[in-house]
């Protein structure tokens, strides 16, 4: 995961530069976004990816899908990713274009998985807490995993808060082991 990220982000980073000069983050947004879900859709990495079809191909074959969206930066940047066969990285690069414009935007997300679901009343006051500490806007996915017990942890960034009982345990069996 960390070499697809290291190697993705030199690709999201160009495009979110060219997309801030342009003024064109949404539009870069939507792209990346269609894109990614071209390569992660069941059979199209196998298409994209056979050595029977041409880089040519290829790429007709995406701007074709992408329509409108498919203007002359999209189809240059398509071009560099298929001569460097870094087509299938495109669910990576969205994802790191996505946490540059959110960075610039001053706006983390953050992943809650609690024991229990949460009320709406919870995720507003863990979202408020975390704004709070962080200084930024944050959007908040609350998931449910019973596997904590009781509890939740909160993976925000780099951060993990783990409150969660399993966190605990493991903690203490850890020390125990000391």
């Amino acid at each position: 995961m960390a070499e697809l990220t290291t190697v993705a982000r030199p690709y999201a980073e160009a495009v979110y530069s060219l997309a801030g000069e342009q003024q064109s983050m949404g539009a870069w947004s939507e792209t990346l976004s269609w894109l990614a879900a071209m390569v992660k859709t069941p059979g199209v990495a196998e298409v994209i990816t056979h050595p029977k079809h041409t880089a040519q191909e290829v790429e007709a074959l995406l701007l074709d899908v992408l329509a409108e969206r498919g203007n002359e930066e999209v189809k240059h940047f398509l071009g560099a990713l298929i001569e460097n066969g870094r087509l299938l990285l495109l669910p990576e690069i969205a994802e790191q274009f996505e946490l540059l414009k959110a960075e610039a935007e001053g706006v983390l997300d953050a992943v809650a998985d609690s024991a229990f679901p949460m009320t709406d009343v919870q995720k507003s006051e863990l979202t408020d807490t975390l704004s709070r500490k962080y200084g930024k806007t944050v959007r908040l996915d609350v998931r449910v995993d019973p596997e904590l017990i009781g509890g939740i942890r909160v993976l925000i960034g780099d951060d993990v808060i783990d409150a969660s009982v399993r966190g605990k345990l493991h903690a203490m069996a850890a020390s125990l082991k000391n």
